[in-house]
């Protein structure tokens, strides 16, 4: 009986994981071999700051997850011990995160990853961490839109002044 209890709860841990695989915008693997504790806690305080939740799993249960959400092209980066960051809302901070940290801490080796449901390799994570955030990038198309009004004002304002010097 204790049997059938353990593979319900393996089952329903796969079933946790696919779904966090097939709902989130975007998911990192890394390998976190080499980190000490006080590495890791700080890894996880900064992905939970930006929303992102960050596990340690099995790779038998991974493979597992990965056929259950159709994306058995990442079983290949499924290898040594495995940590696995979801982002359900985010696509760039997983990856810019886990960079940032591997650049600090060599021991931290990024894998591969899924992004809005298509697996990439390292280098596709490595040039999405590269990507400004999503505040930066609003920044910037706020910066843009408000070129135009900025340029009528000062033409207005530049006219202003001469008719004034003019008077």
């Amino acid at each position: 009986m204790a049997n059938a209890k353990v593979i319900q709860a393996k089952q329903e841990a796969v079933d946790v994981v696919s779904a966090k695989l097939r709902e989130s915008v975007t998911t990192v693997v890394a390998d976190y071999r080499g980190l000490n504790v006080s590495q890791v806690t700080e890894l996880r305080k900064q992905l939970r700051d930006a929303g992102i939740e960050f596990q340690v799993l099995k790779n038998t249960l991974l493979r597992r997850a990965t056929a259950a959400a159709e994306l058995t092209e990442l079983d290949e980066v499924l290898t040594g011990p495995t940590a696995i960051a979801f982002s359900a809302d985010d696509v760039v901070a997983p990856a810019k995160i886990l960079n940032d940290f591997a650049k600090k801490n060599e021991a931290l080796k990024i894998k591969g990853g899924v992004v809005e449901g298509r697996v990439v390799s390292l280098e596709e994570v490595q040039a999405l961490a590269e990507l400004p955030s999503r505040e930066g990038l609003l920044s910037m198309l706020l910066s843009v839109l408000q070129a135009p009004v900025r340029n009528f004002a000062l033409a207005v304002k530049a006219v202003g002044e001469k008719e004034e010097q003019g008077a």
